[in-house]
């Protein structure tokens, strides 16, 4: 049987190298028949960091061969990027229901969801039918204004009266290619057209890359922000949406090569882990290629970013409607890299408008399509425009400028939380004022740390800190627009404010001691100190960090920027251990890395648990359950052997993969017997039912088989082995009641009010006790593969043993430097971007933004509307020249209000004046014009 490996150089070769190299390694291996798969692209005539090489039956000593080859950096198995499409029933109805769940509480609102996600990259649209049938809309079922351009609900006519229009730009659209006669694209704008896949076409066969394009450059009927931009098309994806790693490789390289300045990807997936992409996707934003992706289409749930708009390199769109909410489909964060010792990132970056968007079809015309591939290339189209708009200052842009200005211009949506809008709503011409006077410099995301901002900072705002708690962890994202390499200098320092309480607040660091490309991490661990134990009330202190790279052009001195990360908390008295509940995130495992199916078993179609297992992600709502009944709930990021049970009431285990070490095991049970109460949720797990969710993988040609079920009952069991306990192997299907209830967060809710106060709700002590028959434990699936992901086993000989136990993590909270300062009163308009003087940065001849938005409004009030591109035959876009409207304006004016005044005197001198009595000019005097009435 054989293999497909990406294998990965430490450098770019030209072919017959790079076969010298594997003929080498595979010399002495003992691998009988291997080959080097041929691609037939553009990228072929270049030197290349990869080769895809097919290996036979041993390829495990061949793969270990490969890997000690000095030139070889990696191997990874060749990917399947199989990409679905994802209907709702319309796109009007879809949008009614967003404007009904965000009109209502965001508890209120379903967390089900149906999805076609495979375990790899897909489109990221919703259609409202096929995708080359255009969507209808029927005016009567909205309930708001469907803008008929996409490109005057963000204004974008301002910039075009400037002048700038995309040119000189060059945007790359990664997709399912485009027309070369398309109607709607100026003749000679195509610049480039390669196609990547195994098809013989450039032609779009499906209408999603036609679509795309058309938001970013058309010029008629539906148009798009940049229609002069230099567009290049790299058809990655078949008619069947099929791609493999290696199509994009070859692609991304070629885009290094021709120079390509905005690219837009409009798809995603959950393999974070898929190293040859990631590590081109870094590669690619290093070379000043601005990355524009799609957040993904898995909302409401949280916890479901997709790649690669989730790297911190990349400017990943969320999608609103037209009402500015967000939309239903769109993914929330937290990233979930950095689980489960740490904790998620700040995603989305932005939103903008996702929902019922007019784009170009792929015969011509428009239509209109929902998604969050939507709302990346109206990001992506917004950034070719703004590109082209500061052309003069080309040495200032790159991926970190660019989005440091799009999130410090971003219009803040209210009772929105961090989670779901990023920065806010993408605000065009604002973005357009900040690159104008823009200067290099490091900024954060977020740019402050408020846990008592709500909703915005939800879920740190969501419960108060309190001593002796596990600590907050806010990662932090570093973007640095002064280069595409950095360091922080020295160590960040925590500076309490004297007047503020800051001294009782405890912080730590953790942090890229590099920052590449163009960004890296700042976590930062908040605890209550020890003089704080007593205190209620706010504390507040800031961050300071040097963020400093190497100096560029003619500069003989090191860029640097000092930044201030101002942090507020609100501190309570630790609360009783009957109300403390400690949720284990160290014992959940999922996709990536391995095959761990969903809970669900309906979702046939979606058979990957990838959303993490967190209480602020796919558990939100248990949590905001447990919170509103009066609960304070931290999360357990190491083994059970790193906790004080004495300090919790209730230890929650949800969905646990992971097995235990045997220490844990020990700890536990005493832990129990000092009065810790521990809540275990499982859900199913079954060998013959394991065996039947199996689904065949074309990139290994292997089956895959999952390495647990729902959940490791084997090891729960394990767990439970010391108390006299254990779950059964039984699958039920269907809904349960106890009693009249049937909701699960009423029997949480009981099970919690026993553990807490030993109070058994009448309903459970009235139940009869079940007698339950001898059964058969059972057993962990023969020849399964956990060991390769687990964190607490480890191959040895063939089988699975424990490892040694880890150390538990210590934190070192950093040296306090208090300082006599006074809070801000309001922490998120302190936010600002260090910007040049106006006057330095304007080009000359152009007329000023504001000067443009005031002719705007008034040709809006005299019903001109706002300005498009000439939409009729293949004529240039018209720029209406305001040095020769607003004299005729100006002139017009002038003669009405002349007309105005000699009309007034020629009828004051028509009529007689009469003489005012004296008796009713001394009442006009004291009452005005006008006598009292009766």
């Amino acid at each position: 049987m054989f293999t497909e490996y990406i294998v990965s150089f430490n450098g770019y070769y030209k072919p017959q190298a790079r076969k010298r190299f594997l003929t080498a390694a595979l010399h002495d291996s003992g691998v009988l028949s291997w080959k080097i798969i041929p691609r037939d692209n553009l990228a072929y005539d270049y030197p290349s960091d990869f080769d895809v090489v097919k290996l036979n039956d041993g390829s495990h000593a061949g793969i270990e061969a490969l890997e000690s080859h000095p030139i070889i950096k990696r191997i990874t198995p060749h990917k399947k990027l199989s990409r679905s499409l994802k209907f709702v029933k319309d796109v009007e109805q879809s949008e009614v229901e967003d404007r009904e769940c965000n009109e209502t509480s965001s508890n209120m609102c379903p967390q089900t969801f149906h999805s076609s996600r495979s375990h790899n990259r897909k489109s990221l649209s919703l259609g409202a039918t096929y995708w080359h049938s255009p969507a209808r809309f029927k005016g009567r079922r909205l309930l708001r204004a469907v803008p008929k351009q996409i490109v005057s609900a963000l204004q974008a006519e301002i910039l075009w009266n400037m002048g700038f229009t995309g040119a000189g730009v060059k945007v790359a659209i990664f997709d399912t290619g485009l027309s070369e006669n398309h109607p709607h694209f100026k003749k000679g704008r195509i610049k480039d057209r390669t196609n990547w896949t195994n098809e013989k076409t450039l032609d779009d066969g499906l209408g999603h890359g036609t679509f795309v394009a058309g938001v970013i450059a058309s010029y008629k009927d539906c148009l798009g922000f940049a229609p002069d931009a230099d567009i290049h098309v790299y058809r990655v994806f078949t008619n069947n949406q099929v791609s493999y790693t290696s199509w994009f490789l070859d692609a991304f390289n070629y885009a290094i090569l021709k120079k390509i300045n905005v690219l837009n990807l409009s798809i995603g997936g959950p393999d974070f882990m898929d190293h040859p992409f990631v590590d081109k996707v870094w590669e690619l934003t290093a070379n000043k290629v601005i990355m524009i992706s799609a957040i993904g289409n898995d909302g409401p749930l949280y916890g479901t970013l997709n790649n690669p708009a989730d790297q911190m390199d990349v400017i990943g769109v969320g999608g609103i409607n037209f009402d500015n909410q967000i939309a239903r489909f769109s993914s929330r964060g937290m990233t979930t890299w950095e689980l489960p010792h740490g904790y998620g990132r700040l995603k989305p970056d932005i939103v903008t408008y996702g929902s019922a968007v007019r784009g170009s079809a792929l015969k011509g015309g428009c239509r209109s399509l929902s998604g969050t591939s939507v709302a990346s290339p109206v990001v992506a189209g917004a950034v070719t425009l703004l590109y082209s708009a500061v052309l003069d200052r080309a040495n200032i842009i790159n991926p970190a400028s660019m989005k440091q200005a799009l999130m410090a211009s971003a219009r803040r949506l209210p009772e929105v939380n961090m989670f779901e809008q990023g920065h806010g709503k993408l605000d065009l011409i604002r973005a357009y004022q900040t690159l104008r006077t823009y200067k290099p410099q490091a900024s954060l995301s977020p740019g402050y740390i408020d846990l008592t901002e709500c909703p915005y900072m939800w879920p740190y705002c969501s419960q108060p800190i309190y001593y002796g708690a596990m600590p907050v962890v806010v990662n932090v994202t570093v973007l640095n627009g002064m280069g595409v390499s950095g360091v922080i200098v020295n160590k960040p320092r925590w500076e309490p404010y004297i007047p503020h309480h800051g001294n009782y607040i405890d912080v730590a660091f953790s942090y890229s001691k590099t920052l590449w490309p163009w960004s890296g991490y700042l976590a930062i661990s908040i605890s209550v100190a020890k003089s704080g134990a007593s205190y209620e009330g706010i504390a507040q202190g800031q961050v300071t960090l040097t963020v400093e790279s190497p100096p560029e052009g003619e500069e003989t001195a090191p860029r640097q920027t000092i930044l201030n990360l101002p942090v507020k908390v609100l501190i309570i008295s630790t609360p009783p251990r009957s109300k403390r509940v400690l949720w284990d995130q160290y014992h959940n495992l999922r996709y990536p890395p391995g095959y761990f199916p969903r809970d669900n078993l309906r979702m046939k179609n979606d058979p990957l648990d990838w959303n993490g297992d967190h209480i602020h992600t796919n558990f939100k709502d248990m949590y905001h359950h447990l919170r509103t009944a009066g609960y304070f709930v931290e999360v357990l990021g190491s083994p059970l052997t790193c906790f004080d049970a004495s300090q919790y009431g209730t230890l929650l285990i949800v969905d646990a993969e992971e097995e235990y070490f045997p220490e844990e095991v020990t700890k536990l049970k005493r832990d129990i017997d000092n009065g810790l109460s521990v809540v275990i949720f499982a859900d199913w797990y079954n060998v013959t039912v394991m065996k039947k969710v199996k689904f065949y993988d074309e990139n290994t040609r292997q089956w895959w088989m999952p390495d647990t079920g729902g959940v490791n009952i084997p090891a729960l069991n394990d767990l439970l082995a010391p108390l006299g306990m254990a779950f059964s192997d039984k699958v039920y299907e269907g809904d349960f009641t106890l009693g009249d209830h049937d909701n699960c967060f009423w029997m949480l809710s009981a099970i919690l009010e026993y553990t807490a106060y030993n109070n058994l709700v009448q309903l459970f002590s009235n139940q009869d006790k079940a007698v339950i028959s001898p059964m058969e434990l059972p057993n962990r699936m023969e020849g399964n593969h956990l060991h390769r992901y687990s964190k607490v086993l480890e191959g040895h000989l063939g089988t699975a043993r424990s490892r040694i136990l880890p150390t538990c993590p210590r934190v070192i909270y950093a040296p306090s430097h208090p300082i006599n300062k006074s809070a801000p009163t309001n922490l998120f308009q302190q936010q600002k971007l260090l910007s040049v003087r106006l006057e330095e940065s304007l080009p000359l001849g152009r007329q000023s933004v504001e000067d443009l938005i005031e002719s705007l409004e008034t040709k809006e009030k005299l019903g001109y509307g706002g300005v498009e591109p000439h939409v009729q035959g293949a004529g240039p876009i018209q720029d209406i020249d305001s040095n020769s409207v607003f004299p005729v304006l100006a002139f017009i004016a002038t003669g009405l209000v002349l007309l105005f005044l000699l009309n007034q005197y020629y009828r004051g001198r028509s009529k007689p004046r009469r003489k005012r009595p004296r008796l009713k000019k001394f009442h006009t005097i004291l009452y005005g014009t006008k006598g009292p009435s009766v």
